[in-house]
């Protein structure tokens, strides 16, 4: 019996799945899960930078009854499913959890991201892992130079590092992805991921709402995380992201998810498994 957590991701995608379920993995390391990812990319980031010891790749969340056997146990973040095809998804895993009903939506590994008293950067700039239409390219158009630093996204392409360096102070690689959002004190991000991961250093996030992206707004606003909307000037957008350091709200806190119930759960199916087996050998 083996356990399955699939994170939907892609170049126009990016790994904000990944990175949440790579977390989930981190809390899961004794069951030994393997990381399903739709791009072979995000599951080699994700053994390489974030801890996951075996990953897969998978087109799409479909085809995972292809690699699984009847009665594994499947964790899923993916928009990708229906009613019908969860009632489906049930009857074949022995255990099926949703990312965002079964667990929260905010979920950090603690083994990565840490309270850091004393950030080296001031500030940062995070425009996600997935840029396909050159979308900060083009806010750089008409840009002056910018006092603070980028960190680039995993799915970037290739030369535009040296066109977006003259931009910014400083140019971070998505190697430097943990390190970075560890020590920049004021994060600003398209990522919600990241501002959890930001938070969870003792940094302070500002939201920034890509057009190209869906947010849950009331959520964010309960958090009370600031937020600014997009607009095609990067010199508005980081001038409004100094008032918005100026001032910066206190934040609403998190609960901590207890994962206890789901390891239990997955201890008692998997030890009444190994029992089965062991009988029938």
């Amino acid at each position: 019996m083996q356990v399955y957590i699939y994170a939907k991701s892609g170049h126009n995608i990016g790994l904000e799945a990944t990175r949440k379920c790579s977390a989930i993995a981190s809390k899961l390391k004794e069951f030994d899960p393997i990381l399903c990812t739709c791009d072979f990319r995000a599951g080699a980031y994700a053994k390489e930078e974030l801890g996951i010891r075996r990953y897969v790749s998978v087109d799409v969340l479909t085809n995972l009854p292809n690699m699984m056997k009847r009665d594994d146990i499947l964790i899923f973040d993916s928009n990708e499913t229906t009613d019908f095809m969860e009632t489906h998804m049930k009857d074949f895993c022995s255990l099926l959890y949703k990312v965002g009903v079964d667990t929260p939506n905010y979920i950090v590994d603690d083994t990565l991201f840490t309270k850091n008293d004393n950030p080296t950067l001031e500030k940062t700039l995070f425009f996600g892992d997935d840029d396909y239409n050159n979308m900060l390219l083009e806010l750089t158009n008409s840009s002056s130079k910018q006092e603070l630093n980028l960190l680039l996204g995993h799915y970037f392409f290739l030369g535009n590092e040296s066109k977006l360096s003259k931009y910014f102070a400083k140019l971070f690689t998505d190697e430097e992805y943990i390190n970075t959002i560890s020590n920049s004190k004021f994060l600003l991000t398209t990522s919600l991921q990241s501002c959890f991961e930001s938070i969870a250093c003792g940094n302070n996030p500002v939201l920034l709402l890509r057009k190209d992206k869906e947010y849950n707004m009331e959520f964010i606003s309960n958090l009370n995380i600031p937020t600014i909307n997009y607009n095609e000037n990067l010199d508005k957008i980081v001038s409004e992201f100094e008032e918005k350091i100026f001032s910066y709200p206190k934040l609403n806190e998190l609960d901590n998810f207890d994962f206890t119930p789901i390891i239990e759960q997955v201890t008692k199916k998997t030890a009444t498994y190994n029992k089965l087996t062991s009988k029938e050998s």
